[in-house]
């Protein structure tokens, strides 16, 4: 039976302090509110989907980082074996989200066409940089595509299907 998909809600970057805590990089919009209250996690490795479970002592959020102890764990030697691993949660305890918001895995696969009607291909992924670029592909085409308003002009998760108004060009590169 396959695993169930994660979601990552961090990174850890280090060991730190002298009782098995490790420092963690937010990926969330809304980390006070991800970090309070975990219990459990995923410290996974995506590319060779090596998958740890476990429970968590203690979390604490302080301006832009995340502290994290897992049981178990109360010394740094112990915790650095956790450094460059993602802390993750499985994709049904992500936090819900407003109205109009989603997470770039549920339009996976979903319909890209044009305000015309013409299609375009099917959305792959979030390329993240100084401007979101979402990754659509046809089968033997692939297109980079500013997430923007004027350019990305509906989405409908429920539907998987998005409607885009490309820039004169955009599509012939």
């Amino acid at each position: 039976m396959a695993e169930a998909p994660l979601v990552a809600v961090g990174e850890v970057l280090r060991p730190y302090g002298l009782r098995g805590e490790v420092k963690v990089r937010p990926l969330t919009d809304r980390p006070w509110e991800r970090f309070e209250g975990l219990k459990r996690c995923v410290l996974w490795e995506p590319d060779r989907d090596l998958r740890e479970d476990c429970r968590i002592a203690s979390s604490r959020f302080d301006g832009t980082t995340a502290f994290v102890r897992m049981q178990g764990v109360d010394s740094p030697e112990a915790a650095r074996r956790f450094q460059g691993r993602l802390l993750a949660v499985r994709r049904d305890e992500a936090l819900p989200l407003d109205e109009g918001q989603f997470y770039p895995w549920q339009l996976e696969g979903a319909a890209v066409e044009t305000r015309d009607g013409r299609p375009v291909g099917r959305f792959v992924r979030v390329e993240s940089g100084a401007q979101d670029l979402w990754v659509v592909e046809d089968g033997e085409r692939q297109w980079l595509i500013p997430a923007v308003p004027s350019i990305v002009v509906e989405v409908s998760v429920a539907d998987r299907h998005i409607v885009i108004d490309p820039p004169e060009g955009l599509l012939d590169l």
